[in-house]
């Protein structure tokens, strides 16, 4: 007896953890990355999701964006995938190349929570490929103006150019109006691949042909596109070199220039430079259109989450997709981040619906489209597009060489592409 009564407070031990392990053994823990800052503050939803979820433990990891795609082609090496992580809408591609990723058609059939219908179309058709869904649009962005109200006034615009002749008129206007003075109406880093790629898809360019094989980059609609904005540049109304702003909030203040494509990150910040009596003299339109159907089309961007489709916890790590992808969540976490909401939901609280910069985003998203789905996509964009539109800005090649030369060089890049596409 005397011998029991040692024993047990060791077996009460055992027992309770047994319990405990048997406690844990009930939880499945997922990883996901999350890449920049939205590794971080995703964590403060979690909370919530474990009152949803008490059998589910998310174990984040915060992977800085310069890293994130090297860390993500090793993991794929060594098999070491997350179960979930963020992808840049134009990084899928790549991944469903390299068939890591999850074809979620089937979850998509089965969810109440995620469906085609809430997301903008243009954004969602960044995650199909050969029609099928591999990536749940997270957050969003695109390519809007950010222009000042005051300057376009004086130049005889009260609201901003719908067309694209009249953005050119009302740049030559602006330049006039400050004549003699060191002062431009639009900024067109000739270092930034985007505004050449969103007026070449308003022209209805199709960027490359032959099955994203070849360039078409000396096709009319690239050449037209092109040769519009390098107008800018040769008439001076834009500046050609990026060292000539080294700040662009202080620029657009100080009235250097009046007219700047770029994305949502840039709203606090012009908030900041904005102020005072400067703080009514700028606004956000969405972009003008080339034939008058206004707003013309922008980029469609922003990142998705994806699944590893070796996970062997996918259906706890769709619930998790799921929760992100609730309106109320979404919202949170734009409160949270300023990243704006994938679902259409959202954007009908008073925080995007009462909020005059924003609304020119809503309505850019009803007409936002990808650009070229290959793996090459970001080499070209980055190195290439970039590189010929110096060039033909400083008219050290005439617009014919630069698009010829640029085929030639894209053409090069998508080599393998083409023998890939032979051999099937």
């Amino acid at each position: 007896m005397n011998s029991l009564l040692k024993i047990l407070p060791i077996l009460i031990l055992l027992l309770i953890s047994c319990s405990e392990r048997k406690q844990e053994n009930n939880i499945t823990t997922i990883k996901f990355w999350g890449m920049g800052a939205e590794g971080e503050y995703v964590q403060k939803l979690l909370p919530k999701f474990y009152k949803l979820h008490p059998n589910i433990k998310v174990d984040v990891q915060a992977i800085p964006w310069t890293a994130a795609q090297e860390k993500l082609i090793s993991a794929y090496a060594s098999d070491n995938l997350p179960d979930l992580f963020q992808l840049g809408n134009t990084w899928v591609p790549q991944f469903v190349a390299l068939d890591a990723l999850e074809n979620l058609d089937q979850f998509l059939s089965k969810s109440s929570t995620i469906k085609k219908q809430n997301y903008f179309e243009g954004i969602w058709n960044t995650n199909v490929i050969e029609n099928s869904i591999f990536g749940i649009p997270w957050y969003i962005d695109t390519r809007i103006i950010f222009y000042r109200k005051d300057i376009l006034e004086k130049a005889g615009y009260k609201t901003f150019p719908k067309t694209w002749e009249e953005l050119y008129d009302a740049s030559k206007k602006i330049k006039a109006n400050f004549k003699g003075e060191e002062k431009y109406a639009i900024y067109l880093p000739t270092n930034e691949w985007a505004s050449f790629i969103i007026f070449a898809l308003q022209n209805k360019s199709s960027i490359l042909k032959n099955n994203n094989s070849y360039g078409a980059f000396s096709e009319p609609e690239f050449k037209e596109a092109f040769e519009y904005l390098i107008k800018f540049h040769k008439e001076k109304l834009a500046p050609i070199g990026i060292s000539q702003v080294t700040n662009v909030y202080q620029a657009f203040a100080e009235e250097y220039f009046s007219m700047y494509i770029s994305g949502p990150w840039n709203i606090p910040e012009f908030k900041k430079w904005m102020k005072g009596d400067l703080e009514s003299k700028w606004g956000t339109a969405a972009m003008p259109a080339k034939y008058g159907s206004y707003p013309g089309t922008s980029l469609a961007g922003g990142s998705s989450l994806v699944i590893y489709n070796k996970s062997e916890n996918k259906d706890s790590v769709w619930k998790l997709v799921e929760f992100l992808s609730d309106p109320k969540i979404q919202l949170e976490f734009y409160l949270l981040i300023n990243d704006l909401p994938s679902v259409k939901q959202a954007w009908e609280d008073s925080t995007f619906s009462q909020n005059e910069f924003m609304q020119a985003f809503f309505n850019q998203f009803h007409n936002v489209t990808e650009t070229p789905k290959i793996t090459e996509w970001e080499q070209i964009a980055f190195s290439k597009i970039q590189q010929y539109a110096e060039m033909a800005a400083r008219n050290s090649m005439t617009i014919d060489e630069a698009l010829k030369a640029l085929d030639g060089d894209v053409n090069n890049i998508l080599e393998k592409r083409r023998w890939m596409l032979s051999k099937k």
